[in-house]
């Protein structure tokens, strides 16, 4: 492990944002879990030196939405990674399953089809607690994953 990875294991590589721009697209739907997802993540943004103006946050109704945005912001080639928040808590219904595959399917899918690396930080969860205990560290994970695989796709490039 690097000095850099701030000893959360997992991470390696190049943790500096200071020359990157990040888009980051935050479903609404369970507003409160994702508003912390992304108090989290933007915070952890800073840490890691990515200015402020070179991240552009965008909302959407729903997990199943962040896709069609992600797309948009991919075809814009205007940044070197995108992050998908969300919070998918099961319910009674088959709905659950449906909205969880179907957007991380499609997230990794906009990633691999425009050579762009997206953190999916869409919590598929049983319960709110579990979104609760889930929501601040996945926030900074995604963040993370951002930043190291944005630097090691240039690396690579």
């Amino acid at each position: 492990m690097q000095d850099s990875d701030q000893g959360l294991p997992g991470f390696e590589g190049a943790l500096d944002g200071s020359e990157l721009t990040i888009a980051i697209v935050q479903a609404r739907f369970n507003d409160a879990i994702t508003g912390a997802l992304a108090s989290a993540c933007l915070a952890e943004l800073s840490v890691l030196g990515v200015p402020a103006e070179a991240i552009r946050h965008v909302t959407v109704p729903g997990a199943l939405e962040v896709p069609l945005a992600l797309q948009a912001l991919a075809e814009t080639n205007d940044y070197d990674a995108l992050i998908a928040l969300g919070c998918i808590i099961r319910g009674e219904t088959y709905h659950f399953e449906l909205v969880a595959n179907e957007s991380g399917s499609a997230v990794t899918r906009v990633g691999l089809d425009h050579g762009i690396p997206i953190a999916n930080a869409i919590l598929t969860v049983e319960n709110e607690a579990q979104a609760w205990a889930r929501a601040e560290p996945k926030g900074r994970d995604a963040a993370r994953v951002a930043v190291e695989m944005a630097n090691l796709l240039k690396e690579i490039e």
